[in-house]
């Protein structure tokens, strides 16, 4: 299951959630900080990587 990034928006607090792909759309996990419902999806940079050299 992929993690997903957080971020709160009463606290500021940076939140990885791992959850199922069909989750994704309807999860909100709160804030374990401040407890606040209110948290944003944050892109989460990545690399991939292959078998082939550039």
């Amino acid at each position: 299951m992929p993690t997903y990034q957080y971020r709160c928006e009463k606290c500021g607090e940076m939140i990885e959630h791992t959850e199922h792909l069909a989750e994704h759309e309807t999860a909100h996990p709160p804030c374990p900080k401040c407890g606040s419902e209110k948290v944003q999806h944050t892109p989460t940079p990545f690399v991939a990587k292959t078998p082939r050299k550039s």
